[in-house]
């Protein structure tokens, strides 16, 4: 008796069982007022909804080189396309397609259209592209793709009794390159050629694997030269290539070293990978060994 009139003093009015206490009069101001100001976001988010919205405008393009037009590299490039007998195809991952500093547009740039063209794509096949199709099925075609398989190309024609007329160039990463190669039985149907060069990349503004991989550029600059048998082609096509680095390193971009000379310097940002095939690729590198 004694407990239940103590509780009834200390809570004059009766409740309900389970009942919440009501809010005392502060705090009804209080949660009134939060309600008032959640009422004034949504308004507020409401009208932000209603806002026009202006689509995102792309810098005016250069129809020659793909450049903004205030970065054009026009100036770099040969006046005329060059003069070649070869005929050039560029398989392109689709995303190489969206790099801002691919070299492809100015390699293209370089060349006559009818002699270079542009694949993009990561499956080809008879049904989707009979030209590919065709071209990959003659005897002259080649295509540059390193392996254990792959000739040399300066040796290959000394000694084959075809000359090539066409070469294919696969463009993107070295992971994209190797997948769109060896999922494509199309491309397995041409002569494998790799470079013998000892020359390093110029496109420093993007890592590359080891010291010796070149961009797709200069993979075309190189190999062009050996089969016209002329190193101005070379030195015509590196020339925009320099031109872009240059540009970009004096506004701010920076010097990417491979990644190869990274690990074995122990400058490499990134922890080492816990899968297994990509810690013996990172061992592969950091011990100079051709992966």
């Amino acid at each position: 008796m004694e407990q239940e009139a103590a509780r009834a003093r200390a809570d004059p009015v009766a409740r309900p069982p389970g009942a919440s206490r009501s809010p005392a009069p502060r705090e009804e101001e209080r949660l009134e007022g939060g309600a008032a100001l959640a009422a004034g976001d949504g308004a507020a988010a409401g009208g932000l909804w209603e806002l026009p919205v202006e689509p995102a405008q792309r810098r005016p393009e250069c129809g020659r080189c793909s450049r903004p037009q205030k970065v054009c590299l026009c100036p770099f490039l040969p006046v005329h396309p060059l003069h070649i007998s070869t005929y050039l195809y560029i398989i392109q991952h689709p995303a190489e397609e969206s790099k801002v500093l691919r070299t492809v547009p100015l390699l293209a740039a370089c060349l006559p259209q009818d002699k270079c063209k542009v694949k993009i794509g990561r499956r080809f096949s008879e049904e989707r592209d009979s030209e590919l199709s065709t071209v990959c099925r003659k005897s002259s075609t080649l295509i540059l793709y390193p392996g254990a398989e792959a000739t040399n190309l300066e040796e290959f024609i000394l000694d084959s009794p075809i000359y090539p007329s066409t070469l294919i160039i696969i463009d993107g990463t070295w992971s994209q390159a190797k997948d769109i190669f060896y999922k494509n039985s199309l491309f397995r149907l041409p002569k494998q050629v790799q470079l013998k060069t000892n020359i390093s990349s110029q496109y420093v503004i993007r890592m590359q694997p080891t010291n010796r991989c070149l961009s797709t550029l200069e993979c075309a600059a190189v190999a062009l030269s050996i089969l016209e048998k002329n190193n101005y082609i070379q030195e015509t096509l590196l020339r925009p290539l320099q031109a872009l680095c240059s540009f970009q390193l004096q506004h701010g971009a920076q010097i990417r070293l491979s990644k190869e000379y990274l690990l074995k310097n122990g400058l490499y940002p990134k922890p080492m990978p816990k899968n297994k095939r990509k810690l013996r690729k990172m061992e592969l590198l950091m011990n100079s060994v051709k992966i």
